[in-house]
């Protein structure tokens, strides 16, 4: 037959829409026309296909006029996943093989100009989808990425390393020799974490993380240089539960839309720590097509950002609404893109330009207007969205080398693992992530610990908001010592963790 019809699948942030590449063959003057909105990457496939076509032993109809259109034709495509489905097109077309089964079966994969099968990008993200999806197709993919993708359960998947594997499989019928099944990554050992005994002192920022830790609480360490911030926000993935089967999902579909899917890391938080000279777009992504940005590739990890001030303002603001929210949506003239970013936030910085304000050891050399001006890098409503702000303060050597070693990570994991599973029973989320509807019902304040809050909020001048983040972290407070009710003592906690930038 002259026409075929392929399945395949196109990526918009993490939704992959089906495709229908159409294939026809027709007498005329011999050209090779690509329709369908394809990006340039999508348009070179005509010059791989038919390489791969040739250097394979098949034959690739040089007499014919050949029109692909992908369908439908207002959904932007890019990448190199529409070789093999094209190419299988054309054999199909030209009766090279059966399209008997084809409308069963959906195809994504990069050729090389041998016809070897290269990988593609969002692999999981297919396959999330194709689940999902009222059809059981299955989905065939180059062996890389058939592996990645067979961490979805449930789907009928099958992987081929070249081109001449899916056509042999192909000659008869819908896959009449079967291809092979592929296996899911072995994931091994993760790479062992940073441990909190390593950081000497500190009580207080320790205690700090932990309550971040345990209710997915945004941190904020500030203190003069060499005092211990950085080592203490590498140190809170450490603390952090495996992530469950839904959760490791998404998170490396994520990853695998960026190409950085790493098995070793399955189930595992991912910690992200750009550095301070990165732009708003790959802060919170951005480009054509839209990419994930870092608080996306973050999702269900951290995010650290260290030397907060010296990041661009505009980064900076643009995390604002995904730092509530927990996404974020990229819109341009010709499409939208909605990534999700729920990560955990823990960032550094320090109180001055000099960063000696407040040190015991050398004196501040900054004056109160460029302290001012310093820290107002940081905008008040960027600073609002942050749970805890922490002062870290400066140990004498003397005194930093008498000082025993403090708890390990995992002893203080467990008691984190305690709190959130409290936290999942009674809710069904980590207490960060409690809407302002179910604050009054969950948190379960005593009548002396709503009055003391009251009159806190009240002389400090607190946003509505800030009044909800300290209820928060009271009731992580509470959870921490295993209390039924949030009492004084957790909001006093929970007020003295949240303390105005030194020197304001």
């Amino acid at each position: 037959m002259s026409l075929a019809v392929v399945h395949s699948r196109a990526l918009i942030g993490l939704q992959a829409p089906d495709v229908t590449v159409e294939v026809h063959l027709a007498n005329g003057l011999p050209s090779f026309t690509l329709v369908g909105l394809a990006d340039t990457e999508v348009k070179e496939a005509r010059e791989r296909v038919r390489a791969a076509l040739q250097n394979s032993g098949l034959e690739f109809p040089h007499n014919k006029r050949i029109t692909v259109n992908l369908a439908p034709a207002d959904l932007p495509k890019e990448g190199g996943r529409f070789d093999l489905p094209i190419a299988i097109g054309i054999l199909a077309a030209s009766g090279q093989v059966s399209s008997a089964g084809l409308d069963g079966l959906e195809f994504a994969g990069e050729l090389s100009l041998a016809g070897d099968l290269r990988p593609v990008r969002g692999a999981l993200a297919m396959a999330l989808a194709l689940q999902r999806s009222p059809t059981a197709r299955c989905l065939v993919l180059p062996q890389y990425s058939a592996r990645e993708a067979a961490r979805v359960q449930g789907l009928r998947l099958r992987c081929a390393s070249h081109l001449l594997d899916v056509v042999a499989a192909l000659q008869d019928g819908e896959l009449a020799q079967p291809l092979s099944e592929p296996k899911p990554f072995e994931t091994g050992a993760a790479p062992a974490l940073p441990d909190l005994r390593d950081v000497k002192g500190q009580a207080g920022a320790k205690r700090a993380l932990e309550l971040a830790a345990a209710g997915s609480h945004s941190l904020l360490f500030v203190g003069p240089p060499g005092t211990g911030k950085s080592m203490l926000a590498q140190r809170l993935a450490g603390l952090l539960p495996p992530l469950d089967e839904s959760e490791a999902l998404e998170s490396a579909a994520i990853l695998s839309l960026a190409g950085q899917f790493d098995a070793r890391l399955w189930a595992t938080r991912v910690m992200r720590s750009p550095h301070h000279t990165a732009s708003s777009v790959a802060l919170v992504g951005g480009g054509s097509p839209p990419r994930p940005g870092e608080i996306s590739l973050a999702h269900h990890g951290v995010l650290f950002l260290d030397e907060l001030p010296e990041f661009p303002r505009t980064a900076l603001e643009a995390l604002r609404e995904p730092l509530e929210n927990g996404r974020i949506t990229i819109s341009r003239a010709a499409r939208q893109a909605e990534f999700p970013a729920r990560c955990q936030l823990v960032a550094a910085m320090n109180p001055c330009a000099c960063g000696q304000l407040g040190a015991s050891t050398r004196a501040c050399r900054c004056s109160p207007e460029q302290v001012r001006r310093y820290q107002a890098r940081l905008s008040g409503p960027l600073l609002d969205r942050i749970d805890l702000r922490v002062e870290v303060l400066a140990i004498p050597p003397q005194a930093l080398s008498a000082i025993a070693d403090g708890e390990p990570s995992a002893v203080i994991a467990e008691r984190v693992a305690h709190a959130r599973e409290r936290q999942m029973r009674r809710q069904g989320c980590a207490n960060s992530a409690l809407h302002a509807a179910q604050l009054d019902e969950q948190i379960r304040a005593l009548p002396a610990a709503r009055e003391f809050l009251d009159a806190a909020a009240s002389r400090l001048g607190w946003s509505g908001r800030s009044l909800h983040r300290v209820l928060r972290v009271a009731r992580t407070a509470a959870d921490l010592a295993g209390a039924a009710d949030v009492q004084v003592v957790h909001v006093a906690e929970a007020i003295q963790l949240r303390r105005a930038l030194p020197g304001v």
